[in-house]
């Protein structure tokens, strides 16, 4: 199961850039294109798993939001969603292999506890 691994990059991302306020993050976002090979379930459920082993993250959730697959097309100079893993432009019908977005996997936001003065 990759999604574990990926769950524990995440978190040793989260404390590369974060050191000093990893004991505040409580929700990490996430953006993952079709073409990712990630399951948001199975995200979901590896998250669980290695927060069983994390303690400094057990206050954090995780959010995965699923982007759809989308191709340019040089022929008509316009984008389109791919449906079905058809990579064919809705437009004119041309086939495109130019995927513009699809192929992520991003933390798109991390949120963080309010400090206390």
């Amino acid at each position: 199961m990759h999604e574990i691994s990926l769950v524990r990059n995440i978190f040793r991302t989260l404390e590369d850039e974060f050191p000093q306020d990893i004991n505040r993050v409580r929700g990490i976002y996430l953006k993952a294109g079709l073409l990712s090979n990630v399951q948001p379930i199975l995200m979901q459920n590896a998250f669980e798993a290695v927060l069983e082993n994390e303690p400094k993250y057990q206050k954090t959730t995780l959010h995965v939001e699923v982007l759809p697959i989308l191709i340019h097309c040089h022929a008509c100079d316009k984008t389109s969603e791919v449906h079905q893993y058809r990579f064919v432009c809705a437009d004119c019908g041309k086939p495109s292999r130019n995927v513009i977005q699809g192929e992520e996997l991003l933390i798109s936001k991390v949120e963080f506890e309010e400090q206390h003065a």
